[in-house]
């Protein structure tokens, strides 16, 4: 029983993880080679991580009602059945639109599916920064497998679609665990979790931490989202090859790794939040200024993942530890994870069309650089505020 309640979570936590990045980060080492086979602009491809991030915002509110109709389990297994009939889908893109329907079909997947796993660890954990480091760690390995693994897996097939679509593998293996193992009651507020809980809830939209968690999640996706996209474009401008650039993007994701387990958990034990938040923004900052100047992409690659990685943990963990019981930790992740989504969608688009616009990324690099000064200076807000649950 207690392996039942404790191991078998985790499992499923780690098997979904996994499946909610690699439909993105498999496409960008992939990019020149989609654009060239379906004819894409610069910002039309940029639409196939924009699209799925823009989804991830649009309907990550609808995860609540489908949690409340069904359960988190159940309504996170068919968030996985649709990740991965889009992510197969892939095998048959042989024109722009059908790449763009599965972008747009799977970023409804990991809307549904990324708030309610942050309820999911709410409810059965209560040590929950210790699960959201496991949790970010494999959402992580999952984006290092997507971007690591495309051109071999487009070598071994000896075509890019049946590499994009083979990560559907990975939703089949998922649903197994989440169906029925772990199946429990709808999604509902008992007991003394639920004294207060509307009344609270219909604060959450007017308070100003909510909002300022929301702005540093939104901040900090635009820049992970828009690094994923187009490094390695970026480092092919910079006269490197095409496997090259790739390995870098593959470094970035592994340097996440450490950063994206630890910071959580340093965190919740030295309660600094602006020293954690502004040193991985400052990481950040350093690797885009090697980028601009174009020295070593290597290390500037290393820098940003270590960077990104802290961020993104942060911007799962803090929502957690701002919510009073399990339906608000879930809409307050479904809050951020929203508008911050929305935002971030903006990010690959904007840098597809500067390129296009100026014939280089130099102006899309400064322009980064400018979201990572804003960032900072709305994690030092964060981090002077006092440790609280949201009022």
């Amino acid at each position: 029983m207690n392996v039942k309640r404790t191991i078998i979570p985790i499992i499923a936590i780690i098997l979904a993880s996994f499946n909610l990045r690699p439909v993105i980060t498999s496409v960008s080492p992939l990019l020149g080679t989609i654009r060239e086979s379906l004819q894409m602009s610069a910002a039309t491809a940029s639409l196939l991580t924009s699209l799925a991030v823009l989804c991830m915002g649009l309907f990550a509110p609808f995860a609540i009602k489908l949690a409340n109709r069904f359960s988190i389990e159940r309504a996170i297994a068919y968030s996985l059945i649709l990740i991965g009939l889009a992510t197969a889908a892939r095998f048959f893109a042989y024109s722009a639109w059908v790449m763009l329907l599965t972008a747009f079909l799977a970023g409804i997947g990991i809307a549904i599916a990324g708030p309610l796993l942050s309820g999911f660890i709410k409810q059965n954990f209560t040590n929950p920064s210790r699960i959201v480091g496991i949790y970010s760690l494999a959402l992580v390995v999952g984006a290092s497998l997507g971007s690591g693994l495309s051109l071999p897996l487009s070598a071994l097939f000896h075509t890019w679609q049946a590499s994009a679509a083979s990560w559907a593998i990975l939703a089949i293996i998922a649903v197994f665990f989440w169906w029925k193992p772990i199946e429990k009651e709808p999604f509902t507020n008992t007991g003394s979790d639920a004294s207060g809980s509307d009344n609270n809830l219909k604060k959450l939209f007017t308070d100003q931490k909510a909002w300022l968690l929301t702005a540093f999640f939104g901040l900090m996706a635009f820049m992970f989202y828009t690094i994923m996209a187009w490094l390695p474009p970026i480092v092919e401008d910079m006269g490197y090859s095409k496997q090259q650039a790739g390995m870098m993007l593959t470094l970035l994701t592994v340097a996440q790794m450490p950063a994206t387990f630890f910071v959580p958990i340093l965190n919740n034990r030295f309660q600094h939040r602006a020293v954690w938040l502004v040193g991985c923004s400052l990481l950040e900052l350093i690797g885009l200024s090697m980028l601009l100047f174009s020295v070593n992409p290597w290390l500037s690659s290393l820098f940003i993942g270590i960077g990104a990685g802290g961020l993104f943990s942060l911007g799962l963990t803090l929502p957690i530890d701002e919510a009073k019981n399990i339906k608000e930790a879930s809409i307050l992740a479904a809050m951020t994870q929203s508008v911050g989504f929305i935002f971030a969608a903006l990010g690959p688009f904007f840098v597809g069309l500067v390129r296009d616009y100026t014939g280089s990324f130099t102006a899309a690099t400064i322009g980064m650089l400018v979201i990572v000064i804003a960032m900072i200076l709305i994690q030092i807000k964060i981090g002077n505020q006092k440790h609280q649950q949201i009022k």
